[in-house]
């Protein structure tokens, strides 16, 4: 009788760690709200001086994400003037608690496109480039990422960089990026 009584408490004891562990796995496989892969934004900011710039990003994982951004002015009355577009892909390292979101660093690669500017020495007229030219630059950034259950991505962000190549071209030797990006993550 003991043998039996010790049988059924055992057998009782044993489906019971099956069932939590059941209820464990339906628990986990309950998806993370944030845990989506791409985002798509527009920098709101940019939109205001004249120019459109819009990324697409790439989450490979909680810490770290890859993307690129394309800027394209079209009122030159409120930029510089000389930056025709640039093309920048970048990657990100995350510091916060939610999936891909909070304080980050950024490195960044920038191809830009610019106009020549005139020519001076010992400020006396010599030339004017008129030409288009490519430079790469190459830069840090900081940032934060908030992004809400329903996926709405809200991001804030600046960096730094220097064009490597043509900098005898041009008087635009550093490069910025900055800006308020509003967007999507899906």
């Amino acid at each position: 009788m003991k043998k039996l009584l010790f049988t059924i408490a055992l057998a009782m004891l044993i489906s019971n760690c099956f069932a939590q562990q059941e209820q464990k796995s339906q628990k986990d496989s309950i998806a993370d709200p944030f845990q989506k892969y791409n985002e798509v934004k527009l920098n709101g900011i940019i939109l205001l001086i004249g120019a459109f710039e819009a990324s697409y990003e790439r989450n490979l994982n909680s810490e770290s994400s890859i993307g690129a951004s394309v800027f394209i002015p079209y009122d030159n009355e409120n930029l510089d003037g000389s930056l025709n577009y640039y093309f920048s892909p970048y990657y990100r390292v995350f510091f916060g608690k939610k999936y891909a979101a909070g304080f980050f660093v950024e490195g960044f690669t920038m191809i830009n496109s610019n106009e020549g500017d005139a020519y001076y020495e010992d400020e006396v007229f010599l030339d004017y480039r008129d030409d288009n030219f490519l430079d790469l630059a190459l830069g840090l950034g900081l940032g934060g990422k908030w992004v809400t259950k329903n996926g709405i991505v809200f991001e804030l962000n600046a960096g730094i960089g220097r064009n490597l190549i043509n900098t005898e071209k041009t008087d635009m030797i550093i490069v910025g990026k900055f800006g308020f990006n509003i967007g999507y993550r899906f």
